[in-house]
């Protein structure tokens, strides 16, 4: 199956049920086209019964997925919504396809090649465990990475095996219920193909493997063409057995004249599979988590990193009413936060992170907060930002408050690749404080946090006490659903200069914001009308001037055009204009990888210097990518000239593009873009806010299972550089502190790659499901190059409950029960069962899915919980789920209705088929 990163969102305009691996001739991405079918299907009907069930009418209003966000998050909600979250993690899904077909080209497992069935389903159960634990310790970015290998390697099977050569239509089970065999497997002495010359047979499967229903897969050798004498082969021409006798193959990857009904199988197979994946870890996660871990939520999500030092009571103070406002002021629009996290730092503690989406348990965290310690100087700061960086979602607004310079000033690097990694802005809100004694330590300023708050987007407002609760109005800007960055540029040493900006229709609350001392500037509308900086209150919009902070939020009769703003300072500054819109994108360096499926994949750390650099974007508008014209895209240096470097674009559909840029900028720079929204007919830009850079060492890091408590853990790293070659220091860090060893330097060749290992071990009592956050560096002896990589890796305990939940239905009392249903209203019914777990780990959840009525339950502690179900008679079916600790799931089902055959039918069918309807069955 060939990989190509980004095409996604491809179900969305499916015009009919067809869906192609590889249509002839062309190069659709068989993976990423089977999942998104899947994943908009699964989460469609999560939305729809999410919002059913708090009494709305699920409705979107086209198919876009910025409008089944709108719809799923609530009918009733005012404001903008964006789909950006969503878009991004069906991103992080959809790259893992390509990882696997990189990283793992060779590993029969992984693609159930050579009959590797047992392990391949290891793979998928292995994943499956730790993707539950990430969601219910609310890691969902591990989960969704989790997520993308293991539906690459469920859907494998189903186009590199036989099944559907079988005759099987319906998805193996087995795949994913442990508990289940895997039966007729065919054993490797046993001969499963007939010879294929020409490589291009219909079905080379040999008659008595398909009369005796023999479960097999192709044989496939990258490096070798061994096989076991008549086994089949993968097929193709990166298949070195496929020219082994049984020549040929059997994969179904690519649609060709001569497989396309044994093809379309495979595909319809593979999607019914994933979604059934799918439900089941809906069914363990609960709708809410579920969504969560997709991406459906409101954009802002609030975080804070506070200083509670001595010195920090106003600060506290400040950072308190603005939580409160938040949540007072924006409860129950698309702006209210979609979550709230909060990390408190002095020395030499700092932690634990607090994460809620409860706006009641946020208001009473902070309500908590009191100072302690501190007298010198510096603190804990970037140690709590660590936290911070990690914990969040990616894409999260930070704020830090704090009077002191960073003790853990060597985590500068660490939190520099975290900013770059997670494209999450940092903004500091300083308030120095001269009477507090500081202690030497030469290699901190305050300038350390203007370099990560001008690297992430944000802004370091240096003011004092008295000031703060006003400079606070910032946050009160960004925590807000929907929010973009027109402009951003930064001038060191300062100068005056004129910035243009372009303004378009659905633009909504745009503020410009200027940091800096010394500065006088004018603003300037299309029509060429002037605000000043001594003029509050103007023609263009309101000023406000707070420490070293300018914020000017314009009118909201805006004329839409080309704006332009002059800044005369000879002191540093920054500049950023912000608006809220729906039109936007997200967006990754990538590169190209070749072998038997080539692809893209993610570039971990910087692009290369001297070679293009390739990007991958995902354009997003108020009605989908097809009411958008995209134009140019290129990249900037935020502190150098204007002039743009644009890229080479490549429509690959449904508002994905790759970009290839020639002549990558020296220096730090961001991704522009610029198009036309046709449904308000006017020119939109939009840029980036994170700022990367150019290196000339590359690092690369492999993993793919998860980590046991306890037991030491390799990750396997590779280092090269084009460049010089030479000693080069490595660093390691993660965020949960766990013990590490690696080497301290390693020696480049230049052009080879250099192969070391890194060893990590969490303690035994690490909980299952936690996250480790791991940043790699490799820089040069010099200290003038560096990369860096990021890494998440997953604690599991191992498993070895595999059963689920058992139901036993003990009564049904539905005599009472009219059989004309017309007649039901007055009507009740009930009913009582058993539900147990065995010698399991025990039901830790039970939920209604169907049914209108009430459920209730025993204490979840006992060994047999007794759930009773009470309903109207109208409401005839109850179903409802019970979840295990480790989320295995056993569903209850009951039905009342009084016959399943329509009258002409019951002559001709046994009466036990008819009345099966009203059994009471645990499904699977």
């Amino acid at each position: 199956m060939t990989s190509v990163l980004g095409i996604v969102l491809l179900a969305l305009v499916l015009s009919g049920p067809t869906v192609a691996f590889v249509p002839i001739g062309g190069g659709a991405s068989t993976h990423v086209s089977i999942t998104g079918t899947a994943l908009l299907e699964k989460v469609t009907e999560t939305c729809r019964a999410v919002v059913e069930a708090a009494g709305h009418e699920f409705k979107p209003t086209g198919s876009s997925p910025e409008e089944l966000v709108q719809a799923c998050l609530g009918p009733t909600a005012t404001g903008e919504v964006s789909g950006a979250k969503f878009h991004s993690a069906l991103q992080e899904i959809f790259i893992q396809h390509g990882l696997v077909d990189r990283d793992f080209a060779n590993s029969a497992p992984h693609h159930f090649n050579s009959e590797t069935f047992l392990e391949g389903r290891g793979l998928i159960m292995e994943g499956m465990t730790a993707i539950k634990a990430n969601i219910h310790r609310e890691n969902f970015q591990a989960a969704r990475e989790t997520l993308g290998r293991v539906l690459h390697t469920l859907q494998d099977f189903y186009s590199h095996s036989n099944w559907v050569e079988l005759g099987y239509t319906e998805p193996y089970i087995a795949l994913i219920r442990p508990d289940l065999p895997l039966e007729n497997l065919a054993d490797v002495d046993t001969a499963t193909c007939r010879d294929c010359a020409s490589g291009t047979c219909p079905n080379p499967i040999l008659p008595n493997i398909l009369q005796e229903k023999k479960l097999t897969s192709g044989y496939m050798g990258i490096f070798s063409a061994d096989k076991p004498k008549g086994k089949c082969s993968h097929g193709g021409a990166a298949d070195l057995t496929s020219m082994v006798v049984p020549r040929g193959g059997i994969s179904k990857d690519e649609r060709r004249s001569d497989n396309v009904a044994l093809h379309n199988a495979a595909v319809n197979a593979a999607t019914a599979a994933s979604l059934q994946l799918l439900e089941d870890i809906r069914l363990a996660a609960g709708d809410n988590d579920f969504l969560r871990m997709m991406g459906i939520a409101r954009s802002s999500v609030v975080c804070f990193v506070i200083d509670t030092t001595g010195s920090m009571s106003d600060d506290i103070d400040a950072a308190r009413d603005v939580v409160y406002e938040i949540i007072d002021s924006k409860k129950g629009t698309q702006d209210e936060p979609s979550e709230y996290i909060l990390v408190t730092f002095n020395d030499p503690e700092f932690g634990p992170m607090i994460r809620t989406t409860d706006a009641d348990e946020m208001k009473i965290e902070i309500s908590k907060l009191t100072v302690n310690g501190g007298g010198d100087l510096p603190e804990m700061c970037l140690s709590g930002l660590q936290l911070a960086l990690t914990g969040a979602p990616a894409s999260s607004y930070i704020y830090v408050f704090t009077d002191a310079t960073a003790k853990d000033i060597d985590l500068k690097d660490t939190i520099d690749a975290l900013i770059r990694s997670t494209k999450s802005t940092v903004s500091f809100f300083i308030t120095d404080i001269s009477t507090r004694r500081r202690r030497s330590l030469s290699a901190a300023s305050f300038d350390d946090y203007k370099d990560l708050a001008l690297v992430s987007g944000g802004q370091a407002i240096h003011v004092s006490k008295k000031q703060l609760p006003e400079a606070t109005d910032v946050i009160l800007d960004t925590s807000t659903s929907a929010l973009v960055t027109v402009l951003q540029r930064a001038r060191n040493p300062g100068k005056q200069e004129t910035f243009p900006f372009t303004l378009d229709e659905s633009l909504k609350n745009i503020t410009i914001y200027i940091t800096g001392t010394s500065i006088t500037f004018t603003l300037t509308n299309p029509a060429g009308v002037s605000q000043s900086h001594s003029e509050a209150s103007g023609k263009l919009g309101t000023i406000q001037t707070v420490g070293n902070l300018r914020r000017i939020r314009l009118n909201a009769d805006k004329l839409t055009g080309t704006w332009q703003i002059n800044i005369n300072s000879n002191q540093p500054y920054t500049l950023k204009v912000t608006g809220q819109s729906t039109i936007t994108f997200i967006y990754d360096f990538v590169e190209s990888f070749k072998g038997s499926h080539p692809g893209y994949a993610i570039l971990s750390g910087r692009p290369q210097a001297g070679q293009p650099a390739t990007l991958m974007l995902s354009v997003m508008g108020r009605k989908g990518p097809s009411s958008m014209t995209i134009g140019d895209v290129g990249l900037v240096i935020v502190s150098g000239p204007e002039a743009v470097r644009n890229g080479t674009i490549t429509d690959m559909g449904n508002g994905d593009i790759l970009v290839t840029v020639d002549e990558v900028p020296e220096g730090e720079f961001v991704v522009i873009l610029k198009g036309t929204d046709k449904e308000s007919n006017s020119t939109f830009q939009r840029q980036s806010t994170t700022q990367m850079s150019v290196s000339k060492v590359k690092i690369q890091a492999l993993v793919d299972s998860s980590v046991e408590p306890g037991e030491t853990f390799n990750v396997s790293f590779s280092v090269m550089t084009p460049g010089s070659g030479g000693q080069y220091l490595i660093s390691a860090r993660n965020n949960r502190d766990f013990p590490m060893s690696y080497p301290n330097s390693l020696g480049l060749t230049t052009g080879q790659y250099t192969n070391a290992t890194l060893t990590i071990t969490p303690p035994a009592n690490t909980p299952t499901g936690t996250d480790i956050t791991l940043t790699l560096e490799a820089k040069s002896s010099s200290g003038v190059d560096s990369n860096y990589a990021v890494l998440r890796l997953s604690v599991i305990t191992k498993i070895t409950d595999f059963i689920q939940p058992l139901c036993e239905v003990i009564s049904v009392l539905a005599d009472d029960c009219p059989q004309d249903v017309s007649q039901c209203k007055p009507f009740q019914w009930e009913l009582s069962a058993n539900l147990t777990d065995g010698n399991g780990t025990g039901i830790v959840r039970i939920s209604l899915r169907q049914g209108g009525g009430i459920l209730t339950y025993t204490s979840l502690s006992s060994p047999i919980i007794q759930a009773n179900y009470n309903a109207s008679c109208c409401s005839q079916i109850v179903e409802f789920i019970a979840v295990d600790k480790v989320g295995n799931v056993g569903k209850c089902y009951h039905s009342i209705v009084r016959s399943a055959c329509p009258p002409a039918l019951t002559l001709s069918l046994p009466l036990w088929l008819c009345l099966l309807v009203n059994a009471s069955v645990l499904r699977t």
